[in-house]
């Protein structure tokens, strides 16, 4: 049987308590150990962590990890605008976006490292800042991920400039006077030590047509275990299974290359936890399934729908103690939608899966894992109108902190105008 992963049940009863749920619950000392963890990251001649912000923007966990030292890259401008509001430095971010940023100008001119990822988007930083540094993503050929979904390299993948047109790369950094300093590629999240050895290779094949750069970024994506079966990414052995690399480009060369890496799923996802409480309980019969409501859903966890993952999901007894014995169910979310499903097949978004669960009244408690990263930042806002769950942190000291409010119906509505 499962066991909370870093909350207690009394810590569980009290957040639901004192913010009501659903309520997303992350723990700052072991926050603080994955940051620490990253930081140690094997390397050769120099290591740069940036968090992916977009695994989770709130601001107490981007302060936390500023204070660290980790560096961040965002997806976005507005991501880039949100970290300049917390008073992260221009010089300590990095955009790497698919839209190309309207306000590019005034984000380089603070600061703020461009990471190109189209030959487009290139272009047009030329015409910006000819004769300027740049920072350049590729697609290196080859990806990996649990699913086509979180796959970033590769043939099926739009992200970065296909590895086959690195010579247009050079023609318009050549046209534009523009020094490429920095390559960046992800291949996704994926925790193969060989495949991370494969592109790394390839990555510093490319690194030798540039002579310029000094910073090879292999972006992030490194895999957590959520489910029994799943293996975590084990940093040293990545960070070891590439280091031999570095070293031999430089005896090569005599070239030292610097090493970034972008771990946003890794330093949050096991870190937090999602509280909801059983809404209702229902049946399709003795041939159907028991299905648990809840009062959460693809409103604050998307994953499910969206992948078909599963998520560890444990029990804690409104009062006193769960039965021993266990029934077989499937979790649901609160939206009026099909998909909203918590336990679908795993792989299969469409699929429906029992699990076993000690039978379970109304108004106890069920702790969904792993919620740290890509939910509370990744899901279906206000559909059904229910409102942006609360954000709690658990300080190391064992305090909580509301880091961000429920939201009220009237900030909902407030920039709806009436005709």
């Amino acid at each position: 049987m499962q066991t909370l992963k870093f909350l207690t049940p009394a810590q569980v009863r009290h957040v639901a308590d004192a913010y009501g749920t659903p309520v997303y619950v992350y723990s700052e000392e072991k926050l603080r150990s994955s940051a620490e963890q990253a930081l140690a990251f094997p390397h050769a001649f120099g290591l740069t962590v940036r968090y992916a912000m977009k695994a989770n923007p709130n601001a107490a966990i981007l302060k936390l990890f500023d204070r660290m030292g980790i560096h961040f890259d965002a997806s976005s401008a507005y991501e880039v605008q949100r970290l300049l509001m917390q008073g992260i430095a221009a010089e300590h971010i990095q955009l790497t976006a698919q839209e190309l940023a309207k306000d590019l100008d005034e984000l380089v001119r603070r600061g703020v490292i461009f990471n190109a990822s189209s030959l487009h988007q290139l272009e047009t930083f030329g015409k910006l800042f000819p004769g300027q540094d740049v920072s350049v993503r590729i697609n290196p050929g080859i990806g990996s991920g649990h699913s086509n979904r979180t796959n970033v390299g590769g043939p099926s993948s739009s992200f970065g400039i296909w590895v086959d047109y690195l010579d247009e790369v050079k023609s318009l950094a050549k046209k534009y006077g523009l020094t490429v300093t920095k390559l960046h590629s992800h291949i996704g999240s994926g925790s193969d030590p060989a495949v991370w050895k494969k592109v790394a290779a390839m990555n510093l094949d490319a690194v030798r047509a540039f002579p310029d750069v000094t910073v090879l970024n292999m972006g992030g994506g490194f895999k957590i275990a959520r489910m029994a079966g799943e293996t975590s990414t084990d940093l040293r052995v990545i960070g070891n299974s590439v280091k031999p690399l570095f070293e031999q480009f430089y005896t090569e060369t005599g070239r030292k290359i610097a090493l970034e890496i972008e771990p946003g799923t890794w330093l949050a996802a096991a870190n937090g936890a999602l509280i909801t409480r059983v809404d209702d309980k229902v049946d399709t019969g003795k041939d159907g399934y028991t299905f648990v409501k809840t009062d959460t859903g693809m409103s604050e966890i998307l994953r499910p729908t969206l992948y078909g993952v599963q998520h560890v999901i444990n029990t804690v007894a409104h009062e006193g103690e769960l039965p021993k014995e266990q029934e077989a169910v499937v979790v649901v979310g609160h939206s009026c939608e099909s998909g909203d499903i918590l336990t679908p097949t795993p792989g299969d978004a469409e699929g429906v899966d029992r699990i076993s669960l000690p039978r379970l009244n109304i108004g106890d408690y069920l702790v969904i894992e792993d919620c740290g990263a890509y939910c509370a930042s990744m899901c279906a806002v206000n559909y059904n109108s229910f409102p942006q769950a609360a954000e709690v942190l658990i300080r190391e000291n064992g305090e909580t902190t509301l880091i961000r409010k429920r939201q009220t119906m009237e900030q909902m509505i407030m920039n709806e105008l009436r005709c």
